[in-house]
């Protein structure tokens, strides 16, 4: 009977644990909820009074700080006088280009409206950005940091930091982001910039204690330079660049292009007193130069003497320094598995994109353009048009897969291609300025960089063990950059100049990435509170 007894306690005991292990299994990932108004406010960032776009009063915005796989509901009430967007630089917003935030995808939210974006952070650890996609509104702020942190049983390669400091820094203006986009709107290009600001303003002070290592979240948040970054007499060391765990070099500064993002590691193991935190522009005749302040909390001496300068090298040096970022292999990524376990070296790509950026004048105004194309954006996004069957709103055939000689032209360009296609995309930059590209729902790996022209051979130079992967990638003077993208998020996904100028103006378009299956297993469904507008209006979602 006892015997009888202690099987039947063990038989319970057992189909507990199943049911307990299956409902962690099937547990849903957490939900977090946000409630953000957006405002006009009037600061001083360089001196001179001027009207920025406040998140909840702050500028810049509240830092977004979650996890691997949470959910986000965010509220987004719009207060301006215009319409408003904000868009998510670097989530890949998995099946769920609906959230994607650019015009292409959403409708933007009209003046004292509001709209809930619900997206998750799947699958991805790192630093990334949001920012305003509506007008020139990123020149006025409305940006913010957003730090995914892993969960906790993935391991991240290197120790728990001592603590984490958010540093956003981009070039400013003192002009209104009305007048920016006024004197676009007319056919000019921007002036230079009158500033760069970190966190909003050209001095901040950050704290941390003698002997400890502190994280540095460092993001290029301006409109159309690059800089470089350093701290005084401190070693930066490399760990994460856009949710990609790195091998762990360590740099006396770093170029950080338009558009990206990178954390660094610092000890604090210098004599106790303050330290410059120096940005400087790059690829600049006049270098604009914002400093902060490392302050140990044992000092009792105040920043003082130069500030650090920066690299003398320039298009050379830094192309080198971009060669040495590499891909940590044995890293665990946002699942618990090695980041190198997706060989893409070795995957035959199934198409070849070149994309040549230009400046051309288009009816005796500046414009910008891919392969002699410049987008237009139409009153309806493209992706309502696709989903609601809207025909004259883009085109599938108006931007080619090659450059070619001609006159350029407008048009609202969308380019096809296969969900699970394996795509190689070349940029290509006759210019005589650093370029920065983008691409939404995706990261891809940044396999090459030369000078000159881009031809097949150049293949045999490519990076097929260990580059990164990251969301942006620059493009240096009168040379070539070269990324794989394994097409597996399905949607319509936008590809553009992180130079918002140049976006602004055309140097953009929507990679429309489609599988004849269309389920749930492949996208989410159109959102039941999708704003719509232009000819989408009074369409059922």
């Amino acid at each position: 009977m006892e015997q009888k007894a202690g099987f039947l306690l063990h038989l319970v005991c057992g189909v507990l644990a199943v049911l307990l292990s299956t409902s962690v299994v099937k547990a849903e990932d957490p939900y977090k909820f946000y409630t953000w108004t957006v405002t006009y406010g009037t600061l001083s960032p360089l001196g001179v009074p001027q009207q920025v776009i406040l998140i909840n009063g702050q500028f810049p915005g509240p830092r977004l700080d979650v996890v691997t796989n949470d959910n986000i509901i965010l509220n987004l009430i719009n207060k301006l006088d215009q319409p408003f967007l904000l868009t998510w630089n670097g989530i890949k917003q998995r099946k769920n280009s609906w959230q994607d935030g650019v015009l292409g995808t959403n409708c933007p939210i009209p003046p004292n409206s509001n709209y809930t974006y619900k997206f998750q952070t799947k699958d991805q650890i790192g630093s990334f950005t949001y920012f305003p996609s509506t007008q020139f509104h990123k020149a006025a702020g409305g940006f913010g940091g957003i730090n995914v942190y892993a969960r906790p049983r993935i391991p991240v390669p290197y120790p728990t930091p001592d603590g984490d400091f958010t540093l956003l820094a981009g070039d400013w203006y003192k002009s209104s982001h009305k007048a920016l986009q006024q004197s676009l709107d007319s056919g000019k290009s921007l002036p230079f910039p009158a500033g760069v600001l970190i966190n909003g303003q050209t001095s901040n002070t950050v704290s941390g204690d003698q002997g400890k290592t502190y994280m540095f979240r460092i993001s290029n948040v301006g409109l159309s330079t690059s800089l470089n970054f350093r701290i005084e007499g401190h070693k930066l060391k490399l760990v994460e660049c856009e949710g990609s765990h790195t091998i762990q070099n360590s740099y006396d500064s770093l170029d950080i292009h338009v558009g990206q993002s990178v954390s660094v590691l610092v000890t604090l193991n210098q004599a106790p007193k303050d330290y410059y935190i120096v940005a400087s522009t790059r690829f600049t005749r006049l270098v604009l130069t914002a400093t902060s302040v490392l302050h140990y909390t044992n000092s009792h001496t105040s920043v003082s003497g130069p500030v650090p300068a920066g690299p003398t090298g320039q298009i050379h040096w830094s192309m080198e320094q971009a060669r040495t970022f590499r891909w940590n292999l044995t890293a665990n990524a946002a699942r618990p598995n090695p980041q190198g376990s997706f060989h893409y070296g070795k995957v035959t790509p199934t198409k070849t994109i070149v994309l040549a950026n230009s400046a051309p004048l288009i009816n005796g105004k500046q414009r910008y353009a891919f392969n002699r194309v410049s987008y237009v954006n139409p009153d309806t996004p493209v992706k309502l048009a696709d989903y609601f069957n809207i025909p004259g709103v883009f085109s599938l055939n108006s931007i080619q897969t090659a450059p070619s000689d001609g006159s350029a032209s407008l048009a609202t360009p969308v380019m096809p291609v296969s969900h699970h296609d394996f795509i190689e995309i070349v940029f290509q930059n006759n210019e005589k300025s650093v370029q920065s590209m983008h691409l939404d729902g995706y990261d891809f790996w940044v396999v090459g960089y030369g000078s000159g022209p881009w031809t097949p051979a150049k293949r045999t130079t490519y990076n097929l063990v260990d580059t990164l992967t990251r969301h942006t990638a620059q493009v240096y003077p009168n040379s070539w950059t070269t990324i794989l993208a394994s097409l597996d998020n399905q949607g319509m996904w936008n590809l553009r100049s992180a130079i918002w100028e140049r976006q602004y103006l055309g140097q953009q378009f929507y990679l429309r990435v489609w599988n004849p299956v269309q389920n749930l297993a492949n996208e989410y469904t159109i959102p039941s509170n999708a704003l719509l507008c232009g000819k989408a209006v009074g369409r059922h979602t």
